[in-house]
């Protein structure tokens, strides 16, 4: 972001982008409890509007992802139980809907696995080489973009985290822990509004989204 601020607490529509995060997943009548992972110098959090709300707990972030959500999972472990569903969600991405809460929720519930939002992939995509050619042109049928939440069962995804980490593997989402332990998680398909701030110019369209 070229930001001094962590970009989930720069200023949008007036309000920070977590809150508008937060808020997103608060107002939703089926998330029981929210935890946010941070980073153990993180000095903006105490002046968030939740910082001290009653529904959020905070617990300590990790280096990567991975270790983040599964310090998260392990302090939900004290408050759930082993077979609720859990969603993890970017800070970086305000612009949730509630439908889209509602049709994870409503398609996944008798799942065996859980899944995720996401949504097929569109544009011509190419693979480039270590110098910025283009290496090859990948064929995009059954491509997804990959979305959150992604909606799995605390135990199971925490035994997914684990393995995987065990095995050295920082997998950058939770359905590829799940992949690695030999689950087939569903792909819901989302808005396409649901976007994640990483750039500045991502501040702009998540503004106009909000509006």
């Amino acid at each position: 972001m070229g930001s001094d601020i962590p970009k989930q607490y720069l200023l949008l529509n007036g309000r920070r982008v977590i809150e508008h995060t937060l808020q997103r997943l608060l107002d939703h009548p089926q998330i029981r409890q929210t935890l946010v992972a941070l980073s153990p110098d993180d000095e903006w959090w105490p002046d968030t509007d939740y910082a001290s709300h009653a529904d959020v707990i905070s617990v300590d972030g990790g280096a990567e992802r991975c270790y983040s959500v599964l310090n998260a999972l392990n302090r939900l472990s004290e408050i759930a139980a082993e077979d609720d569903w859990v969603l993890v969600h970017d800070a970086a991405r305000p612009c949730l809907r509630s439908s889209d809460i509602d049709a994870l929720i409503e398609q996944l519930n008798s799942h065996p696995v859980g899944g995720i939002l996401g949504m097929p992939v569109r544009d011509t995509m190419k693979r480039a080489d270590e110098s910025g050619q283009i290496a090859e042109t990948v064929c995009r049928e059954g491509l997804w973009h990959a979305f959150t939440p992604q909606m799995f069962r605390l135990s199971l995804l925490r035994s997914a985290l684990s393995q995987a980490l065990e095995q050295g593997m920082q997998v950058t989402d939770e359905a590829s822990a799940m992949e690695l332990a030999g689950y087939s998680p569903r792909l819901i398909e989302g808005r396409p509004d649901n976007i994640k701030i990483t750039r500045p110019e991502d501040l702009a369209l998540a503004a106009f989204y909000l509006q």
